[in-house]
C-alpha cells in the first residue's frame, strides 16, 4: 500500500480501531528491499523522536533518542516508519484503547494489540510486536492476520522493553507472507529462501491445552487438517513429550518472576500511575520462591532437549492459535494458553486464520516449526497461506 493509502485509512479507522499511539505524518521511507512498506512499531519498542509509554501514562513524556536496532534494520532496508502502536500497560495484561477492527466490541488481543490491529485493517503493510507468552500469535488469530514470531534469540531486543529476558522474543505481522519473509530475511540478516517439500508432513498437535479450545475452535482445526489431506499433505497426529505437560505452567511461573525482577522499579516508583493488574503480576512473580524459579527453567531446558523428537518426521506441527475467537469486550485481552509452551520451547510459529464465524471473526490456527528454522517454517507456510482464510475489511 501507498502511504498516502494508509493515511487515509487510518484518518477514516483511528477513531473506531484506536491502534495507534502515535502517528508521523510526515515520514518517509528509503531505498532498499522493504522500499514503500508501511511500518508501525509497538510502543515498547524505541524509535528515534517518538514517545515510547508503554502503554502508560507514567511514561506519556518518554522520547526515544534513538531507533530501536529492530526499528533501525527496517529502515535502512527502506522501511516507512509512521508511528508506534498502541500496547497493553507494559506489554502485560492491562489493555489499552484498541479494538478489534473485525467487530469493534470485542478485543483484539495482547499484549501487541494495536499492531495487529492496524495490520490487519490496512493501516499499515508491517507491524513489530513482541511475545512473552502469546502476544504476537494471540492478536493475530482475534484479528485475522498472518503473525509469525522467531525463534527465541533470532530478532535483536536492543531498544526494547525488557519483560522476561527468558522469553521475551520480537515479533511480525502482516497480510502478505512475502512481506513477513522480507522483513524477517532484514531483521535476522538470513535471505536464503529453502525448497519445501511439494507434499508437507504436518503433526496435528492438539497440545496440553486441547480442552481449553471451544468445539468451533476444535472444529476448525480439524477442519484445516482435512484441506491438507484434500491438497496432498500428509497429517499424523502427534504427542508431545511427557514433560511438555508442565510447561505451561512453568512458562507462567518464568515470566511472572522475571517481571518482577525486570519491572520491579517501574511497581515501586509508579505504584499510582500502573494498573492493578500490573501490581497483581510483579507481587505475584515477586512471591514465587527462588527453587520454584530454578525448577520452571529447568524443564524449560528438558523440554528445549527435547525438541528433535518433537519435530522428528514432521515439517510442521499444527496447532490451534487461541480457545476460540476474540472474546466479547474490553477488559481483557483473552487466554495466551496456546502459546506459552511454543514459548518456553523458543519456537517458530506462523498465525494465520483458519476459518471465519457467521459473525465476522476469525478462528486463528498456527503451525511450528522446529527452533531454528525460520526460513524452512516461512518457505512451508507458503502452503499453509494458500489454504488460509485471509479477509480485507
Amino acid at each position: 500500500m501507498t502511504l498516502e493509502t494508509c493515511l487515509a485509512r487510518i484518518e477514516a479507522r483511528q477513531p473506531q480501531v484506536q491502534g495507534w499511539a502515535y502517528v508521523d505524518k510526515t515520514a518517509t521511507g528509503g531505498a532498499g528491499p522493504l522500499a514503500g512498506l508501511v511500518l508501525g512499531v509497538k510502543d515498547v519498542i524505541d524509535v528515534a523522536g517518538m514517545p515510547t509509554a508503554h502503554g502508560s501514562q507514567a511514561f506519556a513524556g518518554n522520547i526515544a533518542a534513538a531507533d530501536a536496532e529492530s526499528v533501525a534494520r527496517l529502515r535502512a532496508a527502506g522501511a516507512v516508519v509512521l508511528g508506534k502502536t498502541v500496547t497493553a500497560e507494559f506489554a502485560t495484561y492491562h489493555p489499552g484503547p484498541t479494538t478489534n477492527p473485525r467487530n469493534p466490541a470485542h478485543t483484539p488481543g495482547g499484549s501487541s494489540s494495536g499492531s495487529a490491529a492496524v495490520v490487519a485493517d490496512g493501516q499499515a503493510d508491517l507491524a513489530l510486536g513482541t511475545q512473552t507468552a502469546g502476544s504476537v500469535i494471540r492478536p493475530a488469530s482475534f484479528c485475522g492476520t498472518f503473525g509469525f514470531k522467531p525463534t527465541f534469540g533470532r530478532y535483536p531486543l536492543g531498544g526494547v522493553l525488557e519483560t522476561a529476558p527468558s522469553l521475551d522474543t520480537l515479533g511480525l505481522f502482516g497480510r502478505d507472507l512475502a512481506v513477513i519473509t522480507a522483513a524477517d530475511a532484514v531483521l535476522a540478516g538470513e535471505d536464503a529462501v529453502p525448497q519445501s517439500p511439494a507434499n508437507l508432513t504436518v503433526g496435528l498437535c492438539r497440545s496440553p491445552a486441547w480442552d481449553a479450545a471451544s468445539a468451533e475452535m476444535q472444529a476448525a482445526f480439524l477442519a484445516f487438517a482435512d484441506a491438507l489431506r484434500a491438497a496432498g499433505h500428509v497429517v499424523q497426529d502427534r504427542e508431545l513429550p511427557a514433560p511438555f505437560a508442565g510447561l505451561i505452567a512453568a512458562q507462567l511461573l518464568i515470566h511472572r518472576r522475571e517481571a518482577s525482577m525486570a519491572m520491579g522499579h517501574i511497581r515501586r516508583d509508579h505504584a499510582a500511575e500502573v494498573s492493578p493488574a500490573f501490581i497483581a503480576m510483579i507481587d505475584g512473580g515477586a512471591a514465587e520462591s527462588e527453587a520454584d524459579y530454578q525448577a520452571a527453567l529447568a524443564l524449560q531446558r528438558e523440554c528445549k532437549a527435547l525438541a528433535g523428537e518433537v519435530f522428528a518426521g514432521v515439517d510442521l506441527l499444527l496447532v490451534p492459535g487461541a480457545p476460540g475467537a476474540a472474546p466479547a469486550g474490553h477488559s481483557a485481552t483473552g487466554d495466551p494458553v496456546f502459546q506459552r509452551i511454543w514459548t518456553a520451547l523458543g519456537a517458530p510459529c506462523f498465525g494465520f486464520p483458519a476459518a471465519w464465524r457467521a459473525d465476522g471473526l476469525p478462528l486463528g490456527l498456527q503451525v511450528i516449526g522446529a527452533p531454528g528454522t525460520d526460513r524452512q517454517l516461512l518457505s512451508n507456510a507458503r502452503a499453509i497461506a494458500a489454504l488460509a482464510a485471509i479477509r480485507e475489511i
